[in-house]
């Protein structure tokens, strides 16, 4: 699938480089065919078992994450001027890291001269460079796992996979999406245009994707590498330099994929100085100084409404990929598997303590209740029984931490607190909330899910609740279930819809609405697929079509901004 100019530009590397796109050749055509494809495909093994991944490595991969602790990290970027850190575990391990600092002229000096090789190597050549990058970071993934673990609060089995072989994954499909735009036309071409009884006009036209330049990924507390990802490698892929600029909660999983990109790239020729890391001095808000400067042209952020809403408006320069905060919402009209339904919705709610963008808040349930195969079910019902699949689903306390992981910081404690202690006074709660105390880590925050009645007109089901906090709403009926999905949907922004349902009108009537609105939607789960996962080259997390997102993981738009293709043409004599 490669270009003329781009094979030309392969077969004049040097050889150790061109092995490298010889060696990568086979994997990057199997991404590329997964992205058309859409079914199951995975490169990377989501499995820590040592029939997977060799023995010892998973416990050599800890040892490597315990002899960061407590030390410097250096990187040997240029332009240092001291070192920060102050990274604690949701555990109630304190890491004791510390980091380079760089201000923001240091930082977008160094990635301005690392830029010329990289955009002169051409497509072929940056996509074996990242594959070669993401095969490494694999190597390294019970390292990095125990580092999302000690950040982000998960538990380990998901840090594993959803921090490693999940974010792996996502980076490989930006890769292949970042090398199908830039290829998807002939780089040289000529042009005869016929006049007549006169000679032809004869032009020989080159077409040259160019990156735009500098690109700035700013990371999240919650999957640093998994939200990080897509765009660090959609942006290195065509051709940009990317500065790294992680949560200050968050800052040991994109550091050591830092250090392996910037070991990578300088033993193939390239400039270390195309990745660099980012880490910040308390306070400092080195992301707003960054996004602004006009050398940066893309910005990769997920987070917070409030400031993926700044970057929108300030970042003016740039182009701006933000995934931001959105309401989640289940309609539940009927069901014919009510044991199903219920196993499903309680591990949604239950994984990683609702901690993740798509994890559903508002269950819209009509007040006269459900239809089920067991029967009718008033909401009283569904609260009871819901609870009690939320229980069997997290199974005794050191099984269930292992599901809950830990609460990642102390501002989603205080609004799972808030909530509760609300509902407690109205008496509107329908499943409690409780600590567990985690065996191997007697520090850790650990709690399980808040479930609280609400109406329709209640304003806490309008905006998003980060955390273990859920609504069990009253709506009007099925119809008007619909109606408040479109509202808030349309309004707020959402990641996820699902519906459960044994009326093919009443599920053909929110297929419509998720379509109006731009929801991703899931009917009728009630297997081991949940609402709030999502799957390399298949599935398209969020869709850029509502308030919660202005970009998906991965389609074509999501890379082809990144890079413009340059002509240039000549005559060619008669």
């Amino acid at each position: 699938m490669t270009s003329t100019q781009d094979g030309q530009a392969a077969a004049d590397l040097k050889p150790t480089l061109a092995a490298l796109v010889a060696r990568h050749s086979e994997r990057l055509d199997a991404a590329l065919a997964a992205i058309a494809g859409r079914g199951y495909w995975s490169a990377y093994p989501e499995s820590p078992s040592p029939r997977v991944y060799g023995e010892g490595t998973a416990e050599a991969g800890k040892a490597a994450f315990e002899a960061h602790l407590g030390k410097p990290f250096p990187l040997g970027q240029r332009g240092a001027d001291g070192w920060v850190g102050g990274e604690a575990s949701p555990y109630g391990l304190d890491l004791g890291i510390t980091y380079e600092h760089l201000g923001a002229d240091a930082l977008v000096a160094a990635a301005t001269e690392a830029l010329p090789g990289w955009r002169a190597a051409g497509p072929r050549a940056r996509a074996a460079v990242c594959l070669e990058i993401i095969d490494r970071i694999n190597a390294r993934s019970f390292e990095i796992a125990h580092a999302v673990m000690h950040t982000s609060g998960q538990a380990f089995v998901m840090s594993f996979q959803a921090g490693g072989a999940h974010a792996q994954d996502r980076a490989l499909e930006a890769v292949a999406y970042g090398y199908a735009e830039q290829t998807r036309h002939a780089d040289t071409a000529v042009w005869e245009k016929p006049q007549g009884k006169r000679p032809a006009l004869r032009m020989e036209k080159t077409f040259t994707p160019v990156p735009r330049g500098i690109a700035l990924v700013v990371g999240c507390t919650t999957f640093p590498t998994w939200n990080a990802y897509p765009g660090l490698f959609a942006s290195l892929a065509t051709g940009n330099a990317v500065i790294v600029k992680p949560h200050p909660g968050a800052v040991l999983p994109l550091a050591i994929t830092v250090f392996v990109a910037r070991e990578v790239l300088g033993e193939f020729g390239f400039d270390p100085n195309l990745v660099l890391l980012a880490a910040e001095a308390p306070g400092e808000g080195l992301a707003a100084v960054l996004a602004v400067r006009p050398e940066i042209k893309i910005v990769d952020f997920t987070g917070s409404t409030a400031f993926g809403d700044w970057l929108e408006e300030h970042a003016r320069q740039a182009r701006v990929y933000t995934e931001k905060a959105g309401v989640n919402m289940v309609l539940i009209e009927s069901t014919s598997d009510y044991a199903g339904m219920l196993a499903n919705l309680a591990f949604s709610l239950v994984l990683y303590s609702g901690q993740m963008c798509t994890t559903p808040q508002d269950l819209l349930v009509p007040a006269e209740g459900i239809d089920t195969d067991q029967g009718h079910k008033d909401v009283a019902e569904l609260a009871a029984d819901l609870g009690a699949a939320i229980d069997a689903t997290l199974g005794p306390d050191a099984q269930a931490v292992e599901l809950l992981g830990a609460i990642v910081n102390d501002a989603v404690l205080g609004r799972l607190d808030t909530a509760a202690a609300r509902a407690t006074g109205a008496g509107r709660v329908a499943v409690p909330s409780r600590a567990i105390g985690h065996p191997g880590f007697p520090a850790a925050r650990v709690r399980t899910p808040l479930v609280v009645h609400a109406s329709a007109d209640s304003p806490e089901i309008s905006g998003e609740c980060f955390g273990p906090v859920s609504y069990l709403v009253s709506t009007a009926g099925a119809t008007a279930s619909v109606t408040l999905f479109r509202q808030i949907a349309g309004g707020k922004g959402a990641l996820t819809a699902s519906v459960y349902s044994t009326d093919e009108w009443f599920l053909g009537q929110v297929r419509d609405a998720a379509l109006d609105v731009g929801v991703a939607l899931s009917e009728n789960l009630t297997g081991g697929v949940y609402v709030n996962q999502s799957a390399a080259f298949s599935d398209f997390h969020a869709t850029g079509a509502n308030p919660a997102a202005n970009a998906s993981y991965t389609d074509g738009d999501f890379v082809a901004g990144r890079f413009r293709v340059i002509q240039s043409r000549r005559h060619i004599p008669a």
